[in-house]
C-alpha cells in the first residue's frame, strides 16, 4: 500500500498551521497496470487450457472400469450369445499374467470384464426372483476378484495376481453352469 505522508501547509503565518493527509501511491500507474494484464493473461491462458483437455479428453475414461450396468437396448439373448465370448476373453489376461506384462494385463482385464459385467448382469435380470441372490453373490464375487486382480497387477504382487485369478476362473464357471 502506499505511504501515508502528513504535510503541514502552513495558510496564513499568524494563525496555526493545517495539517492534511493522503495517500502517496507506492507503485507508479503503468507497473500497477503491467500486473493486473498479467493476472489476466494468466487467468485467461488456465482457462483455455482446462477448456481444451476437456474438449480433446471429454468424458471418456481411458482404460478405467465401465460402470454401466447393462447395454441399452440388450436383449437376453444377444447376453447370452457374447458371454460365452466375453468369458474366454477375461480368462486370456492368463498369458499376459505368465509373461508379467501387467500393464497390458490391466488393460485387457477391464475391457473384457466390463462387456462381461453387462451381460452377466442382464441375464440375471432375466431370471425368476428365486434364483437372483444367489446369482447377485457369485455377480459380486466375480467382479470384487477382477478388482483386487487389478490392484494386484498395479502393484506386480505375482502372488496376489494368481490367487485373484484362480478365484475368477471358479467362480466363472459356477456362473455360467448357472445360467
Amino acid at each position: 500500500m502506499g505511504s501515508l505522508l502528513l504535510l503541514m501547509q502552513p495558510k496564513h503565518p499568524c494563525l496555526s498551521p493545517v495539517f492534511s493527509c493522503y495517500l502517496k501511491p507506492s507503485l507508479p500507474q503503468k507497473i500497477a497496470h503491467s500486473t493486473i494484464s498479467r493476472r489476466f493473461g494468466s487467468i485467461a491462458a488456465t482457462t483455455l487450457a482446462l477448456l481444451a483437455k476437456e474438449a480433446t479428453f471429454g468424458g471418456e475414461t481411458a482404460n478405467g472400469f465401465d460402470f454401466r450396468m447393462t447395454a441399452p437396448d440388450q436383449t437376453v439373448e444377444e447376453a447370452e450369445s457374447g458371454i460365452r465370448d466375453h468369458a474366454q476373453a477375461l480368462l486370456q489376461v492368463k498369458t499376459l499374467i505368465e509373461s508379467e506384462e501387467w500393464g497390458e494385463a490391466q488393460k485387457l482385464l477391464r475391457k473384457s470384464s466390463s462387456y462381461l459385467k453387462q451381460d452377466i448382469y442382464t441375464l440375471i435380470q432375466g431370471k425368476p426372483g428365486t434364483e437372483r441372490p444367489l446369482l447377485r453373490q457369485l455377480y459380486s464375487n466375480l467382479f470384487n476378484n477382477v478388482t483386487s486382480l487389478d490392484y494386484a497387477a498395479r502393484d506386480k504382487d505375482a502372488t496376489r495376481v494368481w490367487e485373484c485369478y484362480r478365484n475368477i476362473a471358479v467362480t466363472l464357471d459356477d456362473i455360467l453352469s448357472r445360467l
